[in-house]
């Protein structure tokens, strides 16, 4: 993204009154180190979780999925 349009675009994002494309979100999300998901959160919780889960190492992902499975 150019950095001329990159502070304007994102803040449309921001307002709602863009939506970025798939192609766009995974980008940012690169760059920012977060999954695709994050961007779709519907709350600070879920959104804190996901990005989480995207950084535990394989381990630490099969004990929170069972322990998750556990509490259904």
């Amino acid at each position: 993204m150019d950095p001329s349009v990159a502070s304007p675009r994102i803040n449309q994002y921001e307002r709602g009154k863009h939506t970025p494309d798939t192609g766009t979100l995974h980008r940012l999300g690169q760059v920012l180190g977060v999954p695709v998901p994050y961007f779709l959160a519907d709350d600070d919780d879920l959104a804190m979780l996901i990005v989480a889960y995207h950084r535990m190492s394989a381990a630490p992902r099969r004990r929170l999925l069972a322990l998750a499975s556990r509490s259904e």
